[in-house]
């Protein structure tokens, strides 16, 4: 049975290292959690690292800016690894070939210019990625919604149907299906690659729970010093992505039930109701090592 805990601190001296989310558990979109921010500056002052670990589908500079944009400190966090940087790799390599049509916002156009030090160099040695129209892609790259704030899934039919007519890989930037925004829910590029697989097309992901990113996370955590074979525990608030991820490596996780599912396990968010948060997880089939309202 998951086990529900008070803080983050009542972990102390079990964990080396935290995978931990950002949207939902560290902040909203808008604005920093303090209590999430607190929780992570101690676990660091106890000699732990934070990896701060997103299935944002930028790379690490943009989301290192916009945690300085809501407010959150740079001591309270170690290292920052995406979906972007992994699905990034992905792209160099040339999982979706090397002439690709992108789906996505203005937002996302670091993806293809900006790249953390490790995948600079890696880039350096490869043939260039080139944008072109669907009908001459070689693959598509989708790193979300041109505007998550009015668009759905239902936009891009037209377009997807067309990608699959074609046999065209989908490279799925961020595998999160929704984010919420203060009070809006959002769709992400994950709502598209289900769209497309739903069709009969073929997707790749590199976010969670996928292991792409796990691994690029722990190649970061070794570089940074870390201790061989590191105790990690994963938090976040995605039952299918961060707590079925971190399952997926062999790895403690920490549900945060405050998050998308937050009306879920009674009314008091900071303390969510046993028996419910059983039931459910049980009808999900997965089993969180630990469970929590909020990040504290």
């Amino acid at each position: 049975m998951t086990e529900i805990i008070r803080s983050l601190a009542d972990l102390t001296g079990r964990y080396d290292a935290v995978f931990c989310d950002l949207w939902g558990c560290l902040h909203n979109g808008k604005a920093a959690f303090p209590a999430a921010v607190a929780a992570l500056q101690g676990f660091r002052a106890t000699g732990g690292r934070v990896v701060l670990m997103t299935n944002a589908p930028r790379p690490k500079s943009s989301i290192v800016k916009q945690l300085d944009g809501l407010g959150v400190p740079r001591d309270a966090w170690d290292i920052v690894v995406t979906s972007g940087d992994a699905a990034q790799m992905g792209m160099l390599s040339g999982a979706v070939g090397r002439r690709v049509h992108h789906i996505g916002a203005p937002k996302d156009e670091p993806f293809f210019t900006d790249f953390a030090e490790d995948l600079a160099a890696y880039a350096a040695t490869q043939p260039p990625i080139t944008r072109v129209p669907l009908r001459e892609a070689e693959g598509i790259v989708c790193t979300g919604l041109r505007d998550d704030l009015t668009e759905t899934p239902d936009d891009y039919r037209a377009a997807l149907l067309l990608g699959k007519t074609l046999e065209l890989p989908m490279l799925c930037a961020n595998p999160d299906i929704v984010v919420d925004m203060g009070d809006k829910r959002l769709y992400c590029a994950g709502a598209l690659a289900q769209e497309y697989e739903q069709m009969g097309g073929t997707t790749l992901y590199f976010g969670k729970p996928h292991p792409p990113i796990y691994d690029l996370a722990r190649r970061r955590l070794a570089e940074a010093g870390a201790p061989a074979d590191p105790q990690i525990l994963c938090i976040g608030d995605g039952i299918s992505t961060d707590i079925q991820g971190g399952i997926g490596e062999g790895l403690d996780t920490l549900f945060i039930t405050g998050g998308l599912e937050a009306e879920r396990f009674g009314a008091d968010v900071e303390n969510p109701d046993q028996s419910r948060l059983d039931a459910w997880l049980d009808s999900k089939e997965l089993s969180p090592t630990f469970a929590m309202g909020r990040l504290r």
